[in-house]
């Protein structure tokens, strides 16, 4: 099946998600049967206290701009609700390209991943 199938063709999410955003299972239940996709991203999310967008796009083996995509349907349908990232240095600005603390983190949470 091609990634964009799970999607409906759509490539742009109506909520604005980076691939650190994270994301938490609310516990509600969408009204209208959505597809295979969004109930594996769905579980994801209720796995764990909070997951990131990357890690539902690992998870699930697809694109990231697909995965925003599913995971935004499940935000309108109230089944998740997202967090911005929250950089080192507070503020709310990007963190610094050359942060070794979150560099290392993300590495390690992928090694633990493999």
């Amino acid at each position: 099946m091609r990634p964009y199938t799970a999607s409906g063709g759509r490539t742009r999410a109506a909520v604005a998600l980076d691939l650190l955003s994270l994301v938490s299972a609310t516990g509600v239940r969408p009204r209208v049967p959505l597809g295979a996709e969004h109930t594996l991203a769905l579980r994801c999310c209720a796995a764990a206290p909070a997951v990131t967008v990357a890690e539902v796009a690992g998870h699930l083996r697809l694109p990231a701009v697909v995965v925003k995509v599913l995971l935004s349907d499940l935000v309108e349908h109230g089944a998740v609700r997202t967090r911005a990232p929250r950089f080192p240095g507070g503020g709310g600005g990007s963190f610094a390209a050359d942060d070794q603390s979150l560099l290392r983190a993300v590495l390690d949470g992928l090694r633990r991943r493999l």
